[in-house]
């Protein structure tokens, strides 16, 4: 039920043991609604944004301890010294930032600007944007899985599928359609170079998987995380690893990005010029876990708005019997798979389901 005599900005909603479908769809639509459990209500501070065990401040502390991020100048003249950069960082952190990545830092800058004239947008503007069906060119939505995570994000994003199939122009946003193909091309370069060098970091022919596609597909995500009033009884994005094979993430100067390492939370922050790429689980699958798919979050701030945008390499919900699994070059007697086999459609009807619960789906692959 909706309740009132509180803040009138705000939409309060309890959320009984059985909470209905309306209520989760008006939290989704409503960037402001706040579901609540009873007993809640007496109160005018925000509640927590759906907070549980797995995700809530007193077991995942918004602290961090100081711990240098690998950059890697990508252009760099000492080819092997990239990339053995590259071999370390994603064997043991799983994540790492360039510089010297050829995308002009006047595309970037454009692109962030892109996102924030969309969310900025009224709403009757955005709704014709609003769904979740991924299918759509376009899919704008508040948490993704809000119908099927235990815990909701501070946090907007709309997300398109870019290649190997390119949308129709004219069905991207207007107010960012010229960068979002253009930073797009961008990135499909620079993952070019990206895969080449992990090639060489696990010991294989620099063309290796490039020659497989796993360089061909791409999708991007722009999201919000609103200032928020009481950052410490929610997340902007809660514990998870990615699903794909690569991911190159754009930061503005605001920050909030921490990756889980040896069980202490670690702030990557914000490089004017520099982008962060961290390792997907499916890479980790390909590499037999000789590379590493870690866990990261964002943690919600009473700055912002802040804005980022996430480039996804990875699958698509497109039907494909293309096989998944250990490359066999990686495996032997002495280091058997630890992965099952898949289809890229089968792996990707599983990631796009998958709710941000703190469970790592590469536990429903492993042996």
């Amino acid at each position: 039920m909706v309740v009132g005599d509180l803040d009138p900005e705000v939409v309060y909603m309890v959320a009984t043991s059985e909470e209905n479908m309306w209520l989760l769809l008006a939290a989704d639509w409503k960037r402001r609604a706040v579901i609540i459990g009873p007993g809640l209500i007496s109160s005018h501070n925000l509640p927590r944004w759906g907070t549980n065990s797995r995700t809530s401040p007193k077991t995942s502390p918004k602290t961090s301890i100081i711990f240098e991020i690998p950059v890697v100048d990508l252009g760099s003249t000492d080819r092997a010294s990239t990339v053995e950069k590259i071999r370390a960082a994603s064997e043991n952190l799983g994540l790492f930032q360039v510089v010297n990545h050829r995308i002009p830092v006047t595309v970037m800058d454009e692109m962030l600007q892109g996102v924030r004239r969309f969310h900025k947008q009224d709403v009757e503007v955005k709704k014709q944007f609003y769904t979740r069906d991924l299918s759509r060119i376009v899919v704008y939505n508040s948490n993704f899985n809000l119908h099927s995570s235990p815990a909701a994000n501070w946090r907007d994003t709309f997300f398109s599928f870019m290649a190997p199939s390119p949308p129709p122009p004219e069905e991207l946003p207007e107010v960012c359609r010229d960068i979002q193909i253009e930073y797009s091309n961008q990135v499909m370069k620079l993952g070019g170079l990206l895969f080449r060098l992990i090639s060489e970091a696990l010991g294989l022919n620099n063309n290796h998987l490039g020659d497989l596609d796993f360089d061909k597909g791409l999708s991007i995500a722009g999201y919000c995380y609103p200032a928020c009033p009481q950052p410490d009884l929610t997340m902007g994005t809660t514990k998870h690893t990615d699903g794909g094979f690569l991911t190159v993430l754009l930061q503005d100067e605001i920050g909030g990005l921490q990756i889980l390492h040896q069980n202490q939370w670690i702030d990557v922050p914000p490089i004017p010029g520099a982008l962060v790429i961290n390792i997907g689980d499916l890479l980790q699958i390909l590499s037999n876990d000789k590379l590493r798919s870690m866990e990261h979050r964002v943690v919600a701030s009473e700055k912002g708005p802040r804005v980022s945008v996430a480039c996804f390499f990875g699958t698509s919900l497109a039907p494909s019997k293309k096989v998944l699994g250990p490359l066999p070059e990686l495996v032997s007697d002495e280091n058997p798979p630890r992965y099952r086999e898949t289809t890229f459609h089968e792996y990707g009807q599983y990631s796009f389901s998958k709710a941000l619960d703190g469970v790592p789906r590469l536990l429903h692959w492993r042996i």
